[in-house]
């Protein structure tokens, strides 16, 4: 029987090691900042977890998907999960955000300062109600925190954020892929989310517009320091935003390696193209 933990403790620290370059995307904030939002981004405390999975295992039927999963995610963390088509990366996410149970072992989530259960999902398609305007599909992520006039503001805060504030009367036939995955984005990240989920969310966008995203998503990241799981195909998309890598293979975690690169990263570098070799030895066996 499957165990879920709730830790509410959370503690505010700054990063012990931080670029100049890093530091510069982190303090460029817009004119108007979240309204509801702390003066100074949350910094990341290594201390604390933002969730672990003890023992975690998920069958359906006689077929295993994860298998006895251990992990440990520190507060602050990015972190990327590859794996082939059926390897649990998308079951592991959906135990975490609370859409599925596991068959068995223990799942910690940490709530966070605030005491709030602030988990949000960014699925690979955008998911916008065709009935609502883009202002009205962002409220949609403060269901049961803020209504009226208070969540109007904060839809408009973070549509400024991501560059779509004066879309925010339009609807969303009217927009570009890239542009409606900007407002998925937006919509995830109203709340001020403590771990935000990523299920594939760029995988539909052409390359230009993914590299786009990928570094608007890197931006509001180290502003907000959120925790980010980010499930993806893509090996230079994982190695180019995340601080860690978990590669998941037949439901197992088969290799757990940090990125210790600065921010920001040059894509094509060889040192990214040295890590995403040995995250492609470890998907598909190394060519010797």
């Amino acid at each position: 029987m499957s165990v879920i933990a709730l830790d509410q403790k959370a503690k505010d620290a700054r990063p012990a090691r931080e670029t100049a370059e890093a530091r510069a995307l982190r303090e460029t904030t817009p004119t108007h900042w979240f309204p509801y939002a702390a003066p100074h981004a949350r910094g990341r405390d290594v201390r604390e977890n933002a969730f672990s999975f003890r023992g975690i295992s998920r069958k359906f039927g006689d077929k295993t998907v994860l298998d006895n999963i251990d992990l440990d995610v520190p507060a602050g963390q990015f972190i990327a999960v590859i794996g082939k088509s059926g390897c649990g990366k998308s079951t592991l996410l959906r135990l975490l955000t609370g859409l599925d149970r596991p068959t068995s072992g223990t799942l910690t989530v940490n709530k966070g300062a605030e005491g709030q259960n602030r988990t949000r999902i960014m699925f690979q398609e955008p998911r916008l109600l065709p009935w609502a305007r883009i202002a009205k599909n962002v409220e949609v992520g403060l269901t049961g925190i803020a209504k009226g006039p208070q969540a109007h503001e904060q839809s408009l805060a973070i549509l400024r954020e991501v560059g779509l504030a004066d879309r925010a009367k339009e609807w969303p036939s009217v927009l570009s892929g890239g542009q409606r995955q900007r407002v998925a984005l937006a919509r995830a990240l109203v709340a001020h989310p403590y771990i935000l989920a990523l299920d594939e969310p760029l995988g539909a966008l052409d390359a230009l517009t993914r590299i786009e995203m990928q570094q608007l998503l890197e931006r509001i990241w180290l502003q907000q320091a959120f925790t980010a799981v980010l499930v993806t195909h893509d090996v230079s998309e994982a190695v180019a935003l995340a601080d860690r890598v978990i590669v998941i293979d037949h439901g197992r975690i088969a290799l757990d390696i940090d990125i210790p690169l600065e921010r920001p990263r040059r894509h094509g570098s060889p040192e990214l193209a040295r890590l995403e070799g040995q995250i492609l030895d470890t998907l598909f066996g190394s060519a010797a």
